[in-house]
This record gives structure tokens, C-alpha cells and sequence, in this order.
């Protein structure tokens, strides 16, 4: 029996064993799995992330700004270190001291109890966990800031004091951002921390509500009170520090930046006075904290509150509205000084020459014979317009392409400097259609190859461009010059370019044959373009980069192979330079036999003292380059201090300092030595080449709109404001600003003629108040010299109506004549383009030139040069040519030659005979034939018809417009027997 009866226990005790060891077997298994999942997880995401920061060094290294990259990397990891520590210690060391300070038998309330026991088991956890993911934040965060650290610790001074603490200006660009961004930082860490303690105590029962009565352990009282004493503290070193900052921010007065009266006499006082009310109240905490007597902090802190509304609110408001305003214009004229010499000071334009221009508005026979070089280079081709007429003569390919607006520069030709519309002729990929596939895009169609350049101030009889160079190979004036296009604005995202000497050539080069031959020269690329795919590694990275297997598994990926990658121009002069602000305008040129994209640079900044704060990207925007939805890129200081250059074959990148005396600059190049050449290094190819950045121009011609006035009074009573006239081409009420244009003349007041940007300036209005007269004229010397950016400001007398750009454009459209001719050149399956209007200040007055385009609505469309319309005071003259039009225009003889000189002119349509002794007038011709006097005339009531239904955006009453325009152009056709 005893051994029945030992035996069921004996076989329920294997049973047990063996059931009992299943789960724990399965749960090992699964524990195991897990873990080996994260790891491998852990490692693919390491994998992934070392291979991206791998081919960041191969791309760097390649180009020879390795430094640059592991500059930023050192600075982002130690600024990562430092913030980890700075936010995680401090919380850690919070909740360590509160617990270890906890009360041994402290009585909790069940809820409390209940928390204790959840969070027990993990409080270890929390403990070291909490911090550790704070200071992640914290690091990530910190990491950012790199740039500010560095800038303070390589800082250079400018020099200049600004007028109210009477501080170098470094100290608003390097110091003050690194201080504020400290105390912020510090703040965040206190207040954290402090919150960490409270809800430590508050959990193990350190701090009690019993009713109305709080009950605060010793510790966590000290504990708390210099906690609360170091947040204090801190808020009082960041109002102190907020002084300084009322120098560059909004203005509660007239300024729009800057301390007016009210901040320097009430503002400014009153943040020291709150500092010091911070700091007693600090002091308060941390009396507290031995004597454990709340009252005092307490009412302290209140009184800080309180002085904070009075001091920092109220007394600025009473001053503004009950003193200043009252006496604003006198009380405000020191500071509108301020300002005023401070924004012209910060943006360049504090050398800017003024020279009174009273404009003559009689075109007098002879007029232009002083200004014969500047009218011989008036240029007529529209770089907006001419690309479809690239394309259609040039582009010789369906996978070749042209920028949609092109490059204005200027070459030496025949010993004499001539404007030149220039464009690359790029990679497009797209145009293959079908052909397209990794090995295509990838392998064969790597590059485009040459540039087009025509005269800017010549036309072909036909209306077609003239070309100084064009053609595949490349033939022209501009010499000898490497003419392979690997890096532009249209590049690839990635070609796999070179090989192994002697091996064969897979790239495409050139069609050899001609646009209607399918024969092809081949290629191989032999530059130092990318990091080299000469092992397995390297194929396996990049790979993973551009997603695509085929470049580890393709026969066509040798070891010499090199992968080109961040080609367009822009994106490499970015990365190789941070701290740049580029412009928007980047442009190619023949320099010492190589194709060179030149791309300018700017050092900006935001805290330069009273000077006004702009928006550079609404004040660039123009008819070409778009104004983005919302923009985050204000500036109240900006310098042109780097040209850069990206050759187009091998990419390589050359940094250039242009102003030397930028400190923003300098301080950059303490940051990043040997990264940038001096300008001695430029070429004097690339010299000839340089010009006066556009967007630089655009910021200041925004700035001279407001600051072209230097007296106090008058700036105040805003009697004086200028603006850009918006592009009178696009006939829209709501048009862009019509941008900045490179003209080869001579600006009043200069010794010689020049490579000059221009503008205008018409006065500020709003709705009907608003005139589209000329009241300034805005030039720059774009040639690099004694001269190079050169402001000089044509100003005209108030009481003169000489017209403005939209004035002018208007009289074009509604001339009888004019509306005439073009209604005629609309015919049938055409339509009129009407190209850049340009003004010249010649002939003692401004001369305003106007190319007209004709292209078909059908078929083959590129646009060809019919007309040109010029104006000179209220005179208008429209001819085939512009020379032709600038003889009718002053009496016969202008006294000047234009470019188009050689151009036969056509006859005009309706002709009549005419007696060859009369002299040729702007005037449509007599005619006896009253059929088609109607026809004009309808045409013309029907054209003021449809522009008056656009204009109030009824479509019905435009399309019934159009429909008699077209009848009465038909009827006019038949009239004259066409």
C-alpha cells in the first residue's frame, strides 16, 4: 500500500515537471527571439546610418572640404554632450536628493499609497530612465546650436559701437545670442528639475495638504526654495539681458526696429529695475531656505508680478501715449537718426551717390550723340523670351535643355565688350521617353555639352537671335573651352561616370551627325568629379543611398568608376559652406577654357542695432522669382562676402572672399581655416566675369524705397517714400515687381561706361492715390574694380511728371498706331509677345526700349523679333529695328547707332505708296480705303472691350471681345486684299 501509495505522487510529480518546464522553455524561446530581433534591428538601423555619414566623408573628402563636415560633426557631438549633461545631471541629482530626503514614516493617503506601489517596482527605472530621455531632448536640441558656440568663440570685432550702451556690434552677433540662449537653456533645466523635486516630495508624502494647510518637510523645503532662488536668479540675468535685445526688435513707436524714445527712457530702464527686483527676490528663496519662512519670497515674488505689469507694461504706455505721441516727431528724431543710419550702414548702401537728374522730355534731334556707347549696346533680346527660340535653333536634341530664363553677361568680342544672353545646354533625361531605364539615365546620358550665346543688342533680319556661339561641337567667339556639362542646374540626380584607360566609352558625348542623324560620339569622363566606386563597400553604400541594386550589381560599375551626386551648383556650394546665404541667380561663364557656374554668397545676420528688419525672400521676389507662402528668412544686415565657383566638369568648388572685411565673414574663417581663397586667386578671366548680385541689389533698392532719405523730420512725415513699380509686361493689377535688369551704359555721373545693374523708383501710394511716375533712378557698377558695386541713385525733382514704366506701357497699348500694327501682326495663327521694358538714362532724359515678339499660337512655336517700341518723354516711335526707331524718335537722326543698325527694315502692314521726299513718320499711313479704316477702328473698340472684361474677370463679355476682334481683323485682311 505504501508503495501504491507512493506512486501517483511520484508520477504527479513528473507530470508537474514536465508541464512546468514547457512554459518556461517556450517563454526562454521567445525572450531569446526578441532579443535577437532588437539586435539585428539595432544593427540594420546602424548599418544604415554609418553608411549615410559614410558617404557624407567620401563626398566631402572627394571635394576637399572634409574639415567642413567633421567641423560640424565634433562641434554638433560635443554640443550634444553638454546638453545631455546639462538637462539630465541637474534632473537626475533633483529627484536623487528628494528621495534619499524622503520622510522614513510619513503617514500617505490611500491614493498616494496606491501610487507608491505602481510605481515602486520601476522607480529605479524612472529614476536614471526620466533624465536620461530628457537630456536626449536636451542634446538633440543643443546639438543645433553649434553655429552660435562657435561664432563666439572665433569672434571678430567690427569695430562699431552701437549708440545707446555703446558696445561693439559683436556683441549683438555673437554674445548676446550665446548668453540668452545659455539662461534659456538654464531656465528650462531649473524648471524641470524643480518640477521633478515637487512631484518626488509630493509622492513620498515630503509635502502634505491637509485642508487648507501644506505641510513641507525640511529637506524638501531647502530643496525647493533654492531651486525656486536659482529660477529667480536666472529670470533676472534674461531681463537683464533683454536690455541689449530691445536694440534689434520691434519698436512699440515710430520705428519699425530699434529702441525709440519709449524703450530707451522707460523700457530699457525698467527691464534693469525688474532684473534687480529678480534678484532680491532670489535672495528672498534662498533665506528661506534656512530660516523656512515663506512669506517673505511669497510676497516678493508677488511684487515682482505686479512690478513686471507696472514697469514693463503700463509706465512704456503711458509714456508713449501721453508723451511721445504728442511730441513724436521731435522727441523720436534722435532715434529715427538712429535707425536711419544704421539700416544704410547694415545693408551697403550707406555710400550710395545722389546725383540730381532733371530729366529732359523733348526728343531733340541728335539727343543720344553723347551716350553712343550706351546706345550701341541697348539690348533687345529678352533673356525671358529667348529661350523658346534657344531650344527651337539650338537644342539639337530631344534630351538637351535650356534654363527657362537665361544668363545676362558680357564677353570681349572683336577687342570691344559686348552683352551676351548665355545658356548651357543641359542633361534632360525626360525627353528619351521610352529610351529611358537605370542604365540609360545612369551609364550612357551623364552630361550635357556646350553653351549658346547670342548678342544682346543684335537680331537677324528674319527676327531670330544672332549667335556668337552656337552648334554641337561648340563654334564660335568664345574660343577654346572644355564644353562637357556633368554639374548644373539640370543635372541627374546620380551618373556612374569614368573607367579604366583603354576600356570603352559608354557615355554618350555628342550626337556627331548632326539633329537628324542618330550617330553619336562617345565619351569618357576624366576628371576628379566623385568619390570612387573602387570596392564592394562603397558599391554597397551607395547602393543603399539611391535605393538602387544595380549599382552594386552592374557590369558597367568599374573600380574606377566615379558616382556624381549633389550636382546642382547651388546645393554644393551650400554644403561645403553653411553659414552662406546664396543667391537666387546662379550663372555660367567661359573662364580660363572651362565652363564655371558663379554663385554669390552672403554673411547675414538679425541683431545689427537699429537697423530694419526685411524678409529677403518677399524682398527678392519679383516677375521671376516667386514670393514663397510663408517666409522665415529675416534679415537686417547682408553683405556679398563670398563668390563662389562650381566648375560644370568636374564640380570641383573654389571659394573666393569678395569682402575681406566682412567680420561676419571672418569669423567664419577662424571656424573653418583654409576653406576659402582670398579675391588675389581670382583669374583675371574670372574677373571679367564677376557682376553685382541681384538679390543684394533687390534688398537694397527695397531699403533706398524708405532710406533714401537721411532727415529725421522727413522720414517721419513719410513724404518722400518710394517703391518698385511692378513689371508693366504682365499687364496685371496684381503683378510682381518688375525686376532688375544688366545693361552695358553710361549712369549720369560716372566717368565711363559700365557692366550696370538697374532699377527704378515710383511713388509710394496706395489705390487711386498711386502714380506711375519716375521719381528715382537706381544703378550699380557691376565690374569688378575700383568701382564694383558703386550705388549711384539718380533723383528726380518732385514737380517733374517725367512717366513711369507702367505709364509708358500704357501709352504702348493704347497708341491708335501701335494697337494698329499689332493687331495686324496678330493675325491668323500669331501672337505678340512684348519683351523687357527697358530704361536708359540718355539723351538727358530716360529713354524707355521695348522688344516685340511674334510667334505662332500652333504648330512650331518659338518667338521671333518683328518690332521695337520706344518712348522718350510722351513721344513713341514703333519700328522694325531699334536704330530705325530711335532716328524716328528724335526727328530723324538720333545722333547715336543702336546694335540692330544692319537689319533691313520690312515694310508695315497696311502699306500705301508714299512720296520718298517726305520723311518717315511714326504715324499709320493714309489710306483712302474706309472698309479698313472700320475694321481698325472696331478691332480697337473690341481690344479696350475685352481688357475692361479681364479686368473685372467676366470671361462671357471677354470671349464675345475676342470673337469681334477676330471678325474685325478678318474684314481688315479682305479690305487690303490679303
Amino acid at each position: 500500500m505504501a508503495g501504491t501509495a507512493d506512486s501517483p505522487p511520484s508520477r504527479s510529480s513528473h507530470v508537474s515537471s514536465t508541464s512546468g518546464s514547457a512554459p518556461r522553455s517556450t517563454s526562454r524561446t521567445r525572450a531569446t527571439l526578441t532579443a535577437t530581433a532588437v539586435v539585428i534591428a539595432v544593427l540594420v538601423i546602424a548599418f544604415f546610418i554609418a553608411a549615410n555619414l559614410y558617404t557624407d566623408v567620401l563626398w566631402f573628402d572627394q571635394l576637399g572640404y572634409l574639415t567642413v563636415l567633421t567641423t560640424q560633426w565634433v562641434a554638433g557631438a560635443v554640443m550634444f554632450l553638454i546638453g545631455f549633461v546639462a538637462m539630465a545631471v541637474p534632473v537626475w541629482a533633483s529627484i536623487e536628493i528628494a528621495f534619499r530626503a524622503r520622510p522614513v514614516y510619513a503617514k500617505l493617503n490611500s491614493q498616494l499609497d496606491r501610487y507608491q506601489q505602481v510605481i515602486e517596482p520601476l522607480r529605479r527605472l524612472a529614476m536614471f530612465g526620466i533624465p536620461v530621455v530628457l537630456g536626449v531632448f536636451a542634446g538633440v536640441s543643443t546639438a543645433t546650436r553649434w553655429p552660435i558656440v562657435l561664432q563666439w568663440l572665433n569672434r571678430t570685432p567690427f569695430g562699431e559701437t552701437d549708440p545707446q550702451f555703446g558696445l561693439d556690434l559683436s556683441f549683438y552677433f555673437y554674445e548676446l545670442p550665446l548668453w540668452q540662449g545659455v539662461v534659456g537653456f538654464a531656465s528650462a533645466v531649473v524648471l524641470i528639475a524643480g518640477l521633478a523635486a515637487l512631484a518626488t516630495s509630493y509622492l513620498y508624502g515630503a509635502i502634505r495638504f491637509s485642508g487648507r494647510e501644506v505641510r513641507i518637510s525640511r529637506s524638501a523645503r531647502i530643496q525647493l526654495a533654492i531651486i525656486a532662488g536659482l529660477y529667480l536668479l536666472i529670470q533676472g540675468v534674461s531681463l537683464w539681458l533683454d536690455q541689449y535685445a530691445t536694440l534689434y526688435s520691434a519698436s512699440g513707436g515710430f520705428l519699425q526696429t530699434g529702441a525709440g524714445y519709449t524703450e530707451a527712457n522707460a523700457t530699457i530702464p525698467g527691464r534693469a529695475i525688474l532684473a534687480g527686483i529678480a534678484l532680491i527676490v532670489a535672495v528672498l528663496f534662498f533665506i528661506t531656505a534656512i530660516i523656512g519662512r515663506w512669506r517673505l519670497p511669497i510676497i516678493g515674488t508677488a511684487l515682482l508680478l505686479v512690478s513686471g505689469l507696472v514697469v514693463g507694461s503700463i509706465y512704456p504706455w503711458i509714456v508713449q501715449r501721453f508723451s511721445v505721441e504728442p511730441n513724436a516727431r521731435t522727441l523720436e528724431a534722435e532715434y529715427i537718426s538712429r535707425s536711419i543710419d544704421a539700416t544704410r550702414t547694415a545693408y551697403g548702401v550707406d555710400g550710395v551717390e545722389e546725383v540730381p537728374y532733371t530729366a529732359e522730355t523733348d526728343a531733340e534731334p541728335g539727343a543720344l550723340r553723347e551716350d553712343a556707347e550706351t546706345t550701341a549696346n541697348i539690348r533687345i533680346l529678352d533673356p525671358a523670351i529667348a529661350p523658346l527660340a534657344f531650344a527651337q535653333l539650338e537644342q539639337v536634341k530631344q534630351y538637351y535643355q535650356f534654363g527657362s530664363h537665361l544668363d545676362v553677361d558680357r564677353y570681349e568680342i572683336g577687342g570691344q565688350t559686348q552683352d551676351t544672353v548665355i545658356a548651357v545646354r543641359e542633361l534632360n533625361q525626360s525627353g528619351l521617353g521610352d529610351s529611358q531605364n537605370w542604365y540609360n539615365n545612369t551609364i550612357v546620358y551623364t552630361h550635357g555639352y556646350g553653351v549658346v550665346a547670342a548678342y544682346g543688342n543684335q537680331r537677324a533680319a528674319d527676327g531670330q537671335p544672332v549667335f556668337l556661339e552656337s552648334g554641337i561641337p561648340s563654334v564660335g567667339e568664345l574660343g577654346d573651352f572644355e564644353p562637357r556639362i556633368y554639374f548644373g542646374e539640370g543635372s541627374p540626380e546620380y551618373s556612374i561616370v569614368g573607367g579604366p584607360e583603354g576600356g570603352d566609352q559608354l557615355e554618350l558625348d555628342y550626337p556627331s551627325g548632326g539633329e537628324d542623324s542618330d550617330n553619336a560620339a562617345t565619351t569618357t569622363f576624366s576628371g576628379d568629379g566623385g568619390p570612387v566606386l573602387d570596392n564592394i563597400v562603397k558599391k554597397l553604400i551607395y547602393a543603399i543611398k539611391f535605393q538602387s541594386e544595380q549599382i552594386f550589381l552592374s557590369d558597367a560599375v568599374k573600380p574606377e568608376s566615379q558616382i556624381l551626386y549633389d550636382r546642382n551648383p547651388k546645393d554644393r556650394v551650400a554644403k561645403v559652406a553653411p553659414y552662406l546665404t546664396l543667391d537666387s541667380d546662379t550663372y555660367p561663364a567661359i573662364v580660363d577654357g572651362r565652363i564655371v557656374w558663379i554663385v554669390d554668397g552672403y554673411t547675414t545676420g538679425t541683431n545689427y542695432p537699429y537697423s530694419q528688419t526685411e524678409s529677403l525672400s518677399t524682398a527678392i521676389a519679383d516677375t521671376y522669382t516667386p514670393e514663397p507662402a510663408f517666409a522665415t528668412d529675416d534679415i537686417n544686415y547682408i553683405r556679398n562676402s563670398v563668390k563662389a565657383t562650381v566648375d560644370a566638369y568636374d564640380g570641383s568648388v573654389t571659394l573666393y572672399a569678395w569682402d575681406d572685411e566682412d567680420p561676419v565673414l571672418e569669423t567664419w574663417s577662424k571656424i573653418f581655416p583654409s576653406t576659402i581663397k582670398p579675391m588675389s586667386d581670382m583669374s583675371a578671366d574670372l574677373l571679367d566675369h564677376v557682376r553685382y548680385p541681384s538679390d543684394l541689389f533687390k534688398v537694397q533698392r527695397a531699403i533706398l524705397g524708405s532710406y533714401h532719405v537721411t532727415d529725421p523730420g522727413s522720414f517721419f512725415s513719410s513724404d518722400d517714400q518710394w517703391v518698385t513699380p511692378n513689371d508693366p509686361v504682365t499687364g496685371s493689377a496684381t503683378a510682381a515687381l518688375q525686376p532688375p535688369y544688366y545693361l552695358t551704359m553710361q549712369v549720369p555721373g560716372t566717368d565711363e561706361p559700365a557692366f550696370t545693374l538697374y532699377s527704378t523708383f515710383i511713388p509710394r501710394g496706395a489705390g487711386d492715390s498711386s502714380r506711375n511716375v519716375l521719381t528715382g533712378y537706381l544703378a550699380v557698377n557691376s565690374d569688378a574694380g575700383d568701382d564694383y558695386g558703386k550705388l549711384t541713385l539718380l533723383t528726380l525733382p518732385k514737380q517733374s511728371t517725367v512717366p513711369g514704366p507702367g505709364q509708358v506701357q500704357n501709352n504702348f497699348r493704347t497708341d491708335t498706331e501701335v494697337a494698329n500694327q499689332l493687331a495686324l501682326l496678330e493675325r491668323g495663327q500669331t501672337e505678340v509677345r512684348l519683351g523687357n521694358l527697358l530704361t536708359l538714362p540718355v539723351g538727358g532724359g530716360l529713354l524707355y526700349v521695348q522688344p516685340v515678339y511674334v510667334q505662332s499660337t500652333s504648330g512650331t512655336i518659338y518667338p521671333l523679333l518683328r518690332k521695337v517700341l520706344v518712348s522718350f518723354g510722351d513721344q513713341i516711335a514703333f519700328e522694325d529695328t531699334l536704330d530705325a526707331a530711335l532716328d524716328t524718335l528724335f526727328g530723324g537722326d538720333s545722333g547715336a547707332s543702336a546694335g540692330d543698325g544692319d537689319v533691313p527694315a520690312e515694310p508695315t502692314e497696311p502699306t500705301e505708296p508714299s512720296d520718298p521726299t517726305e520723311p518717315t513718320t511714326p504715324t499709320t499711313p493714309e489710306t483712302d480705303n474706309a472698309a479698313l479704316q472700320q475694321a481698325l477702328a472696331d478691332y480697337q473698340e473690341a481690344l479696350a472691350d475685352r481688357q475692361a472684361a479681364y479686368a473685372a474677370n467676366d470671361l462671357v463679355a471677354a470671349a464675345e471681345a475676342d470673337a469681334r476682334m477676330q471678325d474685325a481683323v478678318e474684314r481688315a485682311i479682305a479690305a487690303i486684299g490679303g
